[in-house]
């Protein structure tokens, strides 16, 4: 049982499926907002504080692809997940480009969704609770607080699974990681869409250490990677 009232959006246009994940969240301890359509789940988003997305995918007026990105724009933080009848591996990875965190694929337990649920409220958790996090990598500053990256002549800003990834990386530098753990530790499992997700985002982060050669982000093949650092 939730020990306060945690905020959830759910926006499933299949009601009669939609009132049994509220019903069951809300015996859970939950607090759940139920939107038939995109639309309203976006409207509903933008009048309301929440602290997790559940979104179908195939909605009308907006599907949750829209949403998501939506809802991105204004957080980075907020997690999302889609709750989706589709397993192809063109919508899962255009949902981890418009920001998603996770998938559930229909038919689903209320075990496993609650599960799921439950990770990544407790990273949000961790993300709000944090001190002040700021790591030097050579001639560069990461600061996982303010989700920026510097150098003497610029600062970029990452996202917040951007930042995720390379906290952890900076916590294990100089270390080979295997992928299985980056993946458990920051997406929350291991699985092979995550997986896919995850080299984009090693593909991003690369793209920042280039103003210096002392920081690379080594793939050791068949095992997973090395931060390394001065």
């Amino acid at each position: 049982m939730q020990p306060t009232k945690t905020k959830v959006l759910l926006a499933e246009d299949d009601l009669s499926l939609g009132y049994v994940i509220k019903d069951n969240l809300e015996q859970e301890g939950y607090q759940v907002v139920l939107c038939p359509d995109g639309e309203e789940a976006l409207h509903s988003f933008q009048k309301e504080e929440f602290d997790i997305c559940l979104l179908d995918v195939m909605m009308p007026n907006r599907d949750g692809f829209s949403v998501a990105k939506k809802i991105r724009q204004k957080s980075d933080i907020i997690p999302i997940l889609f709750i989706t009848a589709k397993s192809l591996e063109e919508d899962r990875l255009k949902g981890f480009a418009t920001g998603a965190d996770d998938y559930i694929t229909k038919p689903f337990s209320m075990k496993e969704l609650l599960a799921r649920i439950e990770v990544f409220l407790r990273r949000s958790k961790r993300l709000y609770s944090d001190q002040e996090q700021e790591f030097k990598l050579g001639n560069l500053r990461f600061s996982y607080t303010d989700l920026k990256i510097s150098n003497e002549n610029e600062e970029t800003s990452l996202t917040q699974k951007e930042a995720d990834l390379l906290k952890f990386l900076c916590e294990h530098r100089n270390h080979i990681l295997r992928r299985e753990e980056v993946l458990l530790n920051v997406w929350g499992k291991d699985d092979y869409f995550l997986g896919r997700s995850m080299d984009v985002f090693i593909t991003k982060l690369r793209k920042h250490f280039k103003s210096d050669p002392n920081v690379n982000l080594e793939t050791i093949h068949g095992v997973g990677f090395r931060f390394n650092t001065p």
